[in-house]
């Protein structure tokens, strides 16, 4: 039983050498195209854009506290059928 822990042994260490061995031979580069670079910097400028665009939404915000914004009706059940069709 001695000699066979001795061997399992034995072969463990070998492998373990073998496997720092190769390990260490090799070297693991990673490298970034131009074009994986121009996704990394319009990722990066998406999300530093606010999410809404205040520019647009806040004459609207001002006309529906004041009272002011209207809707027509006839225009809003027309666009309403339309997005329905185009679901079908």
């Amino acid at each position: 039983m001695k000699r066979i822990h001795r061997y399992s042994s034995c072969i463990s260490h070998r492998r373990s050498a073998e496997l720092r061995r190769q390990t260490a031979s090799h070297t693991d580069r990673l490298q970034i195209s131009s074009q994986g670079k121009d996704f990394q910097t319009a990722k990066a400028a998406v999300a530093a854009a606010p999410d809404i665009r205040e520019e647009l939404t806040a004459p609207i915000k001002a006309r529906i506290q004041n009272g002011t914004y209207g809707v027509d009706n006839a225009s809003f059940a027309e666009k309403l059928l339309q997005k329905q069709e185009e679901m079908r």
